[in-house]
């Protein structure tokens, strides 16, 4: 589980432009599975030290064994709760396959159909109903759909929850949605910092 954090250095990329919070569609290879999540982009760079859930880049590359094997390509969302919904199915437990490992905690759900993996989660849940975007109409139309989420109530992240996207399987040619410049690289099998710019022994880029 990728829950190191960067520290500033001078591989750090700054940026001038200000941070928007946006939706963004993805979804499994075969459709079975479909989420939005709220993207906030530029990704908050790490300026404190310590590092705080506000300050910290989010989109992250893990040399472990399990995101190795898997390419997993961690996007950590600024509010979990707020920010990502699964919009099909409604039930990851029963309609999902699910793999764990390590201390079994933390569920790595991948669809039964197609084999796509697109996020891991560790936390109690709920299903609501919110507005959501229209994917073929931009922004500016919205539905009202049932949707499981991590639930609000208790959510501390990393705590009393975890959640982390695939970012793989965030649908291409999405506006604003290039995530390359901002990968941060982390080091789970030494004791290395975190870094941009290119993977610790035994991550890909």
């Amino acid at each position: 589980m990728a829950s190191q954090e960067p520290t500033t250095t001078s591989q750090n990329l700054t940026t001038t432009s200000t941070p928007t919070r946006r939706p963004y569609h993805g979804s499994c290879h075969c459709g079975f599975t479909k989420y939005i999540c709220y993207i906030t982009l530029p990704p908050p760079l790490v300026t404190a030290n310590p590092p705080t859930p506000t300050s910290t880049i989010r989109i992250r590359k893990c040399n472990c064994s399990t995101c190795h094997k898997m390419s997993f390509f961690h996007l950590r969302l600024l509010n979990s709760p707020a920010d990502f919904y699964l919009i099909s199915p409604l039930s990851p437990t029963t309609e999902l396959s699910d793999y764990v490992c390590f201390d079994e905690r933390i569920h790595w759900y991948f669809c039964p159909k197609c084999g796509v993996r697109y996020f891991a989660f560790n936390g109690e849940s709920e299903v609501v109903e919110v507005d959501i975007p229209v994917a073929e109409k931009g922004e500016e139309e919205v539905e009202r759909r049932k949707v499981w989420k991590p639930k609000t109530e208790g959510w501390i992240e990393k705590e009393t929850g975890y959640l982390s996207v695939n970012a793989v399987t965030l649908e291409p040619g999405q506006e604003g949605l290039d995530l390359r410049e901002w990968i941060a690289y982390l080091d789970m099998r030494g004791e290395e910092e975190a870094r941009m710019g290119r993977p610790h022994d035994g991550g890909i880029y």
